[in-house]
């Protein structure tokens, strides 16, 4: 389905979705980010790239799985903690974090289900923003597979044309943000159509940042994992983790079981998010680590997106945000990271 939206009835489709929480980016202290909307009228669609990606609205950072404790009896009681059943809409996500979700529905959909990750993600509509000019001066989105107005991951795509928004619903949840308010939306006319196609075009000349030869990374991957190359390109990692958190495409995480009180027992088990940057991250109790330098680390990051992924699951599990780069206190680039692997040996 394909609609022309005029901007001022932007706020007033808002107003007709109060059954569906609505999360949108937000200006804080100079940082965006996605934040449940208080009031649709402070919703602001002219926003750069977030900082921490939506996914942490469908995988929060922090979040108890279940409650634990010891009966009267001494039987042990358990109490899942699912997250609430509640429709929500994600505005303004982009495309590249809209792509990530494809990974993360099959890493969660595995040999295990991920009951709390597909409740979050079933009820959830994403209404994506395609990106006219690159929200980032680290965009590579079309060097994986991706692009400023990529539709993948995404239930409907707005298209800022100046006065209106065309939007293109890709599913039947997306769809179904329209029935509320049908009034407020027209048909394209052919003019539009043609603006759009041309939007979409000049859209990726202004993606500057490209992997050369990327269909040949993870061959070259795969002879380098002893290199002496990994010493040399980790030597200014501080170890932050910065890279992954920011990230929409990670996904690892730690469990632990938070205790408050001993006896009667009673506490919870919590998932949080977890990084292969951190030195602790694959320490063995035994007191082994088998990554135990900063070369092994970043190894690790860059052979999971871009080797091992690619033969679990016939893509890479990178979608060209540019978020690791531009954030990254001391620079490391992944794509010239990746540029020096194609021409390695």
């Amino acid at each position: 389905m394909e609609k022309i939206l005029p901007k001022k009835s932007f706020l007033e489709w808002m107003k007709r979705l109060a059954a569906y929480d609505i999360f949108a980016p937000a200006l804080q202290d100079e940082i965006w980010n996605y934040e449940l909307v208080r009031s649709p009228a402070a919703i602001d669609m002219n926003f750069l790239l977030p900082v921490v990606p939506p996914k942490k609205i469908i995988f929060p950072q922090v979040e108890t799985l279940f409650e634990f404790r010891t009966s009267e009896s001494g039987m042990p009681e358990i109490r899942d903690i699912l997250p609430e059943s509640k429709p929500a809409v994600i505005f303004g996500v982009r495309p590249c974090d809209a792509r990530a979700f494809i990974f993360l529905d099959a890493v969660f959909d595995g040999d295990f289900k991920d009951v709390y990750y597909f409740q979050r993600r079933n009820q959830t509509v994403l209404v994506g923003l395609m990106c006219v000019t690159p929200p980032s001066s680290g965009c590579f989105c079309l060097s994986v597979g991706g692009a400023p107005h990529s539709r993948d991951g995404l239930d409907i795509l707005m298209t800022d044309m100046g006065e209106t928004y065309f939007i293109e619903a890709a599913t039947e949840k997306g769809n179904k943000l329209f029935e509320s308010a049908k009034h407020l939306f027209k048909e394209p006319k052919t003019l539009d159509i043609q603006e759009l196609k041309n939007i979409k075009s000049e859209s990726e000349k202004k993606i500057a940042r490209q992997i050369k030869n990327i269909e040949n990374v993870s061959e070259k991957l795969k002879k380098m994992f002893d290199s002496p190359f990994w010493d040399e390109e980790s030597r200014s990692c501080l170890k932050c983790g910065i890279c992954t958190y920011l990230c929409p495409t990670c996904h690892c995480f730690d469990m632990n079981d938070e205790v408050e009180s001993p006896f009667p027992l009673k506490g919870k088990r919590v998932r949080t998010w977890d990084t292969c940057q951190f030195p602790d991250f694959t320490m063995h109790t035994s007191g082994h680590n088998p990554r135990p330098d900063k070369a092994a680390r970043l190894r690790q990051r860059i052979m999971h997106k871009f080797q091992y992924f690619v033969e679990n699951y016939q893509r890479y599990l990178c979608t060209g945000c540019g978020r690791c780069i531009t954030k990254c206190p001391v620079g490391i680039d992944i794509v010239d990271i990746l540029n020096k692997v194609e021409t390695h040996g």
